[in-house]
């Protein structure tokens, strides 16, 4: 099979970017063909044959002539539309893979693959793995960053509740610019050429289902997490926050509590925009960003940890590594975060937002190191994807030989 992944972004910058070229190096090791197609850059790791991709775009610098034409370029992007017709011509795919194509790419590359395979008579199916809720929210996060309030306003495919909440970077223009985007396209039948998308969460499946022309093409299927031996590991007298240090993330209801727990010791391992907030606590121990073995041990090491989103989360790799690493999780009761902790047996929830409700469950956990224990113990069992059980429920998406529902009943997610 030949499949063409395409993301904005073709280097590991983030989640979505990492799912790509994870997912591509796994069905490369499976006999798959694969390439990619995104934004060119500097910093670029993987590719296609001809080496064609779209411009990269700095909204910061260049010409007034270049900056004048971003908005529209954003909407709608020609060099996008050609540059995918001409790979999709020499590579031939059987599968085209959508992940973030928002803004740089824009849905004019979905207009491209459906002309060229009505034009072609090549049988190549589109599927979009859907890693946020952008095709119902402009601001792409289902919530207002101005007044800290999870909104639904615009999932009704009213728009202008965008310009008015200027939801996108508290910036009118922008939210304009969002706002003429998600109109232009809700009206233009690109999206139903989409074959099928793939939530990371039911809830955002239930997201994206308030809309009749995707609810027909959703399955829900949790992100993948890397194989992980079990280990019994001596805890330590910490609590454990890791990721970024910002205000979507929860990081302003976490220091709330921490500071009103002064002695009980969290450790903080990563780093973001509200990092001025740890200092001068003196019960937080801000370690910065950790990766591979340094992050593992302290997540390992760990009480256990705490996920204190105020937004929609879906899928949080926090939230699955630390129970696979064999740490309970005191998770945002949000989003998809209670898809992922068995409350009473590996974890626990509090209400999102609530600083004095996230205290109160820290305080009761800190204060009970047997129920952690057990916690821990019970994650022993717990399961979630491997890679390899990922890419079986992707090649039963990809070959679309069931219907949907026979489709979601066999992969059970």
């Amino acid at each position: 099979m030949k499949v063409l992944m395409i993301n904005k972004f073709l280097y590991p910058k983030g989640g979505a970017e990492t799912y790509t070229i994870k997912v591509g190096s796994y069905l490369e090791e499976h006999g798959h063909e694969v390439q990619y197609f995104g934004i060119d850059s500097r910093n670029r790791t993987v590719g296609n044959a001809l080496g064609e991709y779209t411009s990269e775009m700095d909204f910061h610098e260049g010409s007034m002539l270049a900056k004048a034409l971003y908005p529209i370029k954003t909407v709608y992007s020609t060099e996008a539309y050609n540059r995918i017709r001409r790979v999709l011509e020499n590579f031939q795919p059987d599968i085209c893979h959508l992940n973030n194509f928002n803004y740089q790419l824009t849905p004019s590359i979905i207009v491209s693959i459906d002309r060229w395979r009505r034009e072609s008579g090549h049988p190549c199916r589109i599927i979009y793995t859907a890693h946020d809720p952008q095709l119902v929210c402009p601001n792409h996060m289902l919530h207002n960053p101005n007044t800290h309030v999870n909104c639904e306003k615009c999932m009704n495919g009213h728009y202008v509740n965008c310009i008015r909440g200027k939801c996108i970077h508290g910036s009118l223009f922008k939210s304009v610019v969002g706002a003429m985007e998600g109109t232009y396209w809700r009206k233009n039948d690109a999206y139903r050429k989409i074959d099928a998308i793939i939530c990371c969460s039911r809830f955002l499946k239930t997201k994206l289902d308030t809309n009749p022309v995707y609810a027909p093409k959703t399955i829900a299927i949790h992100n993948f997490v890397e194989n992980v031996r079990w280990e019994q590991t001596e805890k330590k007298d910490y609590v454990l926050y890791f990721g970024r240090y910002s205000m979507e993330k929860g990081i302003e209801t976490l220091v709330s509590a921490c500071r009103a727990l002064p002695d009980i010791p969290f450790v903080f391992a990563g780093s973001g925009p509200l990092e001025g907030l740890l200092k001068e606590i003196g019960n937080i121990k801000n370690v910065g960003f950790k990766t591979g073995k340094d992050l593992e041990k302290l997540i390992r090491e760990a009480r256990f940890s705490v996920c204190p989103s105020i937004v929609y989360e879906n899928c949080p790799f926090s939230v699955l590594e630390s129970q696979m690493y064999g740490t309970s999780v005191l998770g945002a009761r949000i989003g998809g975060i209670p898809e992922l902790i068995q409350e009473g047996k590996t974890g626990e929830f509090f209400e999102s937002g609530n600083s004095k409700d996230l205290q109160s469950q820290i305080e009761k956990l800190w204060q009970n190191p047997q129920l952690t224990a057990a916690y821990a113990e019970n994650c022993r069992d717990i399961h979630f994807d491997n890679i390899e059980d990922y890419y079986q429920k992707l090649m039963m998406v990809y070959e679309g030989k069931m219907d949907m529902d026979a489709l979601r009943a066999q992969i059970g997610v």
